[in-house]
């Protein structure tokens, strides 16, 4: 979801601030907010439930040897985490539409989109949207802000708490205690980024919604393009963080970017090379699950009996 923002998101805003047009005119105006907030819905869901995994790695009583998760369950979770954001974020579409107004500066007609539900709905939906706007600041602020910071930071104190109390003679100094703390630390920086990211938008629409009528037009532009810049920011370093501090997803990504280059031969060396990236990256443990740690096989016997 991240590159999609990056992708369609981020051109179109672009375009706008150059040219004062609207690309695809009011599809955008709808669409760029509706992938923006479903956006924060899948970092804030994908959180917590990564927190949850945390948790139950902390508490299961043999932690070094959980199976792995099915991939059933996992699809089944990104399921819910993609629709139930997206399900959230369908007001956004019935919110915003496409205006038009005259510069003073050069007196041609600028477009932007504007926070205003149409006139045409049906009443009942009308008041829904209507509602929705009027709360829309308080449930940015406590939705996609506060539970996944929340969230996240009681999860890693009763995972602290527990593995100091319970584990910390077993787990200490050992590979797949200091595995435990890699994931954990994976996941505090992701929600760092998180929260440094979306604190200026959320003190925005605060500052916005109390000292809007002292504001002038350029002001509140100025602001909503640094809101969506930082969600922009937040998009791309959040793959990058995760690539470099999840090694065998990071190594995954590299191999298929090797294979996908033409130096990349079936010599002896670069099969050499992706058998032992291979090996480790099926002895590492990953972000979402921990992997058995099964004992090596025996050693064959080389040569003949002689």
């Amino acid at each position: 979801w991240d590159f999609l923002i990056l992708f369609f998101c981020l051109p179109v805003v672009i375009f706008n601030e150059i040219t004062k047009k609207r690309l695809l005119g009011d599809m955008s105006c709808r669409i760029v907010p509706f992938m923006e907030v479903s956006s924060l819905g899948v970092t804030t869901f994908s959180l917590c439930a990564l927190g949850i995994d945390r948790f139950h790695a902390a508490t299961s009583p043999q932690a070094s040897t959980r199976p792995i998760e099915q991939c059933q369950s996992i699809i089944a979770k990104l399921a819910v985490i993609w629709v139930g954001s997206m399900t959230l974020s369908v007001p956004e579409i019935l919110l915003w539409q496409l205006a038009q107004d005259t510069s003073p500066v050069s007196g041609g007609v600028t477009e932007f989109c504007t926070m205003k539900p149409s006139s045409n709905l049906p009443e009942s939906i009308y008041s829904l949207v209507l509602t929705y706007q009027n709360a829309r600041m308080w449930w940015y602020f406590g939705c996609y802000f506060c539970l996944p910071i929340l969230f996240t930071v009681s999860c890693q104190l009763v995972t602290r708490r527990i593995r100091g109390t319970e584990k910390k003679s077993e787990c200490r100094g050992t590979k797949h205690g200091q595995c435990e703390s890699h994931l954990n630390c994976t996941i505090i920086a992701l929600t760092i980024i998180y929260g440094l990211c979306t604190t200026p938008e959320n003190v925005c629409n605060i500052v916005v919604a109390y000292m809007s009528p002292d504001m002038s037009k350029q002001t509140l532009d100025l602001l909503n393009l640094i809101n969506q810049f930082f969600l922009f920011f937040k998009c791309s370093v959040t793959p990058v963080l995760l690539l470099c501090l999840c090694r065998p997803l990071g190594q995954a990504f590299m191999d298929c970017c090797c294979c996908c280059c033409e130096g990349c031969g079936p010599d002896t060396t670069s099969s050499e090379g992706s058998a032992d990236s291979k090996l480790k990256t099926e002895m590492s443990s990953s972000i979402f699950f921990d992997k058995p740690r099964e004992t090596p096989p025996p050693l064959l016997a080389l040569g003949t009996p002689c």
